[in-house]
């Protein structure tokens, strides 16, 4: 399983679809296909993603022996994939993880990401919005996986915008859930430091892994 495979495809699909066409290429050269500068946006976009998501396989590389990982797997009957998916030694839950790659400065300023109001920010854009989603992501996840929705731990981990103070506990209401946002540098020695993080690994671990083998194919494979 390799981490940022399905985000890759996609950027190249889209890189693709704004270059198609020899009209949409005169309409670029000349400067004025919106279409196609979205487009182009969108696909650079999902290759930050998708560099965001291989850093942060190397960090998990470095985890204690008898953790788990999976990348980039797929919820059926959900249209989001899932960038890493971890299980730790003990098996007392499951952890969700999503890589983010925000930018460390915009326009000279830097890009911190905090809370304001209450709210994710990096620097001065909104991203809440995100933390809610992938919220939800990780209760549809729960659903799937047939286990109690406080099994699994939503975290995210930021490349690029330092976080504040490392970390940040975000609560979600929508969802009944803490969303843990964690600088880069900080992932592995969280993980390694939860409850359960290091040890033998148990039979509820392994029972956990087979459960996510059959129930969260790769994201992008025929199910």
């Amino acid at each position: 399983m390799t981490a940022g495979g399905s985000t890759s495809r996609e950027a190249a699909r889209l890189h693709a679809a704004a270059r198609r066409g020899w009209w949409r290429r005169i309409l670029r050269w000349i400067g004025i296909n919106a279409s196609n500068r979205r487009l182009e946006a969108a696909a650079v976009r999902q290759e930050q993603g998708s560099i965001g998501e291989q850093q942060t396989a190397i960090l998990l590389a470095r985890l204690p022996a008898g953790w788990t990982v999976f990348h980039d797997l797929a919820v059926p009957g959900r249209r989001f994939n899932l960038d890493h998916v971890l299980i730790p030694p003990s098996g007392l839950g499951v952890v969700v993880l999503d890589s983010k790659k925000w930018r460390r400065s915009y326009q000279g300023r830097p890009c911190l990401t905090a809370l304001v109001g209450g709210r994710v920010h990096c620097g001065e854009q909104d991203r809440h919005e995100q933390i809610v989603r992938f919220a939800g992501y990780v209760s549809g996840t729960a659903a799937a996986l047939g286990v109690p929705a406080g099994m699994l731990m939503p975290v995210i981990v930021v490349h690029g915008s330092p976080v504040a103070g490392g970390r940040l506990d975000v609560g979600v209401p929508e969802w009944e859930r803490t969303v843990h946002v964690l600088a880069a540098d900080r992932l592995v020695d969280a993980l390694a430091g939860m409850p359960g993080g290091r040890g033998p690994v148990q039979p509820a671990a392994v029972d956990l892994a087979a459960r996510v083998r059959r129930t969260l194919p790769q994201y992008g494979s025929a199910t």
